[in-house]
C-alpha cells in the first residue's frame, strides 16, 4: 500500500483555477497508476484523470478533458491535477488513488481498480 495526501483545494470563482497535489509516501509510488476522482455531495464518485506509471500515457473523463491536466514527478513522488476554467459543477471533494497494477500499463477508471486512495480536499466553485 502507498499513503496518499492530498493538498491544494479551496473557494474560487468560475474561470480561475486551482492546482491539486498529491504526495505519496510507503511502497514506490513510481510504479502505481495514479488517478483523481470526485464526489459531489449527494452524487457517486467520479472518475476524473488518470497518469500511467512513466507519465507517458493519461486518460481524462469528458467532463474535464481540454481543462484540466493531470501530470506526476516521481522522483518527488507527487502527482498533480491542473484544474483550469473551473465551473461550479466542479464543485466537490477531489481524492487521489493509486493503482498497484499500474506497472502492467493499466489506465484504469474505476474506482475499485485502485486500492490505495487520500483523505479528500475540497474543491469549490462559486459562480
Amino acid at each position: 500500500q502507498v499513503q496518499l495526501v492530498e493538498s491544494g483545494g479551496g473557494l474560487v470563482q468560475a474561470g480561475d483555477s486551482l492546482r491539486l497535489s498529491c504526495s505519496a509516501s510507503g511502497r514506490v509510488f513510481s510504479s502505481y497508476t495514479m488517478g483523481w476522482f470526485r464526489q459531489a455531495p449527494g452524487k457517486e464518485r467520479e472518475f476524473v484523470a488518470a497518469i500511467a506509471w512513466t507519465g507517458g500515457s493519461t486518460r481524462y473523463a469528458d467532463s474535464v478533458k481540454d481543462r484540466f491536466t493531470i501530470s506526476r514527478d516521481n522522483a518527488k513522488n507527487t502527482g498533480y491535477l491542473q484544474m483550469n476554467s473551473l465551473k461550479p459543477d466542479d464543485t466537490a471533494v477531489y481524492y487521489c488513488a493509486a493503482d498497484a497494477l499500474g506497472f502492467n500499463g493499466r489506465l484504469s477508471s474505476r474506482s475499485g481498480d485502485y486500492g490505495s486512495w487520500g483523505q479528500g480536499t475540497q474543491v469549490t466553485v462559486s459562480s
